[in-house]
């Protein structure tokens, strides 16, 4: 009785401090909403006693459930199939509710462990999975953080961010429906509702990111089915009223859905400013390491569960692994946007005062076109993402051959980004979009998008703000006429006392370099088989063939 008595004090006294911890930390508005959640806090260790009566349940239906005796009793193929894994319950059950991490259920069948079991299931009131396409407990753990990072009803992630666009377009525009989207977006998402809706009967109209008067004419004389805009957008950084264009969805009826790739629910959660959806590409930011497909869709759960309906047709699950990956990436989510946001910020302020540079699309710059909505901070309260798109100045003409040759210059000369699509990364990545975006597409239509030949879309990683800076601004002295990119230096013989970065090497005569020791070469009358042993003998494999030179010159 003493040491329960103890153990209970103890207890208690650990759960006021944690709970005067709680109260005390964390940002104002935090704490607000902790509060005002409307919930008494609950008796100290009532939450870990129910969790644990919730695992003796589940583990209290393996109960007379010996199967290794059969397991036993079978032949040698039995039992190398069933040995060890039949027997569902016991340590092993338990070890699994019990583990830290998420455990990945590589599992692409659930079984049933009687009839009734499913009939229950089929009906709603047994709880599990029946077959992959439809749910995965590692998938479903996934789901449900993004749920509660976005503050959604529910959640479905699917194979890619361009599946999770493409089901729910296709899941939620009724044929002959209408579909408004805005100018900047990314290119195959435009491709879709473009080349693919229109098939289905369905009708598209673009509209300027700010033009949100234009919304709501169109909403309020046509109607649409479904309103889809990035935010903020790929590649020109623009940003549209979250707010605003919610508020007049909700009122004319139509489906709003905001991608916030680039910003991440770290910066912009549209559910909390009404839309009915949003959507990221979980490869990006959410998984964080480059290392992962994924893509994430949360919302209403009216609209989700249609849309996971028809995903389960289509099939563009994700495989349970690739979950896990996501899952552990957004526990750091919030530490990689953050020094994101920095590094991004303080390249835009550097470029945005460079002689080189023609302009900067970054939305915390005054005069980016679309300042006013940004610096709302109850809409972006951190920042805006780690990706900046900027134009270099070239010859004064963005169309012109020198400023794309400029531009692949600077790209070329970055020594710290990885040349490469995709951002989100702890890496930096940069891009010169006419090519990797569209060097496919006739200057009329990249005209029309404002792709010029010197946009660049630089995706700033979590490395120091000064390195990607000093890095960027030696890149740049390469982008005026003429310039050439020099390969990379190979390893500088040095002597004592000689400075690597003082070069004096290049100013020496050959034969003054230290250890310099004498050329491997052999003679016009040596034999091949010598001259394969001095090659053996050197580790080397070729050597250049000494002659005299011709017309009676002196030397060799």
């Amino acid at each position: 009785k003493q040491c329960c008595s103890f153990d209970t004090e103890h207890l208690w006294t650990r759960t006021e401090a944690a709970r005067a911890n709680i109260t005390m930390s964390g940002p104002a508005d935090d704490q607000s909403k902790r509060m005002s959640a409307g919930q008494s806090d609950p008796e100290p260790g009532a939450i870990g006693a129910a969790e644990s009566a919730e695992m003796q349940a589940n583990l209290s239906r393996f109960d007379g459930d010996n199967r290794n005796v059969i397991v036993a009793a079978g032949g040698t193929a039995t039992k190398a199939v069933h040995g060890g894994e039949r027997q569902k319950g016991g340590i092993k059950a338990r070890a699994t509710l019990d583990a830290l991490t998420t455990p990945i259920v590589q599992s692409a069948t659930f079984t049933f462990r009687n009839t009734a079991e499913i009939v229950a299931y089929n009906e709603g009131t047994y709880e599990s999975f029946e077959y992959g396409r439809y749910g995965n407990p590692t998938v479903r753990a996934l789901e449900e953080k993004i749920m509660t990072l976005e503050g959604a009803e529910d959640a479905l992630v699917s194979a890619s961010g361009m599946n999770a666009v493409t089901t729910m377009l296709l899941a939620l525009v009724d044929q002959n429906g209408h579909v408004v989207a805005t100018t900047d977006c990314y290119r195959r998402t435009r491709q879709f509702v473009t080349t693919v809706l229109p098939k289905m009967g369905v009708r598209l109209t673009v509209i300027d990111p700010a033009d949100v008067d234009e919304l709501e004419r169109i909403l309020s004389t046509e109607g649409a089915t479904l309103f889809f805009s990035e935010q903020i957008t790929n590649p020109l950084c623009r940003v549209i009223d979250t707010e605003r264009i919610a508020a007049l969805c909700r009122r004319y009826n139509c489906v709003c859905c905001i991608d916030t790739t680039f910003p991440t629910p770290i910066n912009h959660r549209p559910i909390e400013l009404g839309a009915h959806l949003v959507l990221s590409s979980g490869t990006k930011y959410l998984a964080g390491h480059n290392d992962v497909m994924c893509g994430a869709l949360a919302g209403d759960k009216l609209y989700i569960e249609q849309v996971r309906k028809l995903h389960g047709v289509l099939g563009g699950v994700v495989d349970p692994h690739a979950a896990y990956l996501v899952s552990r990436g957004l526990k750091t989510l919030h530490l990689r946007v953050t020094q994101q946001n920095k590094n991004a910020q303080a390249l835009a302020e550097f470029l945005d005062t460079h002689p080189c540079i023609d302009k900067v699309h970054y939305p915390s710059l005054s005069h980016h076109r679309d300042h006013a909505i940004a610096s709302q901070k109850h809409q972006f309260p951190n920042g805006f993402g780690g990706v900046l798109s900027f134009e270099i100045k070239g010859d004064g003409n963005p169309w012109s051959q020198e400023t794309f040759d400029a531009t692949a210059r600077f790209i070329d000369a970055l020594k710290i980004p990885y040349i490469g699509p995709s951002l989100g990364g702890v890496e930096t990545l940069v891009e010169q979009v006419r090519v990797i975006g569209y060097y496919d597409q006739p200057l009329e239509a990249r005209q029309r998008l404002s792709i010029t030949n010197g946009l660049v879309r630089y995706a700033c990683g979590i490395e120091d703000a000064a390195d990607l800076i000093a890095d960027v601004n030696q890149a740049l002295t390469y982008v005026k006429p003429g310039s050439v990119v020099p390969e990379a230096e190979p390893s500088m013989p040095t002597g004592d006392h000689e400075e690597d970065r003082d070069h004096a090497w290049k100013y020496k005569t050959i034969m003054e370099l230290p250890d310099l020791r004498r050329p491997i070469t052999v003679h016009k009358d040596t034999t091949c088989s010598d001259a394969v042993k001095v090659m053996k003998d050197n580790c080397i494999d070729q050597l250049p063939v000494v002659q005299t030179f011709p017309n009676g010159a002196e030397g060799e």
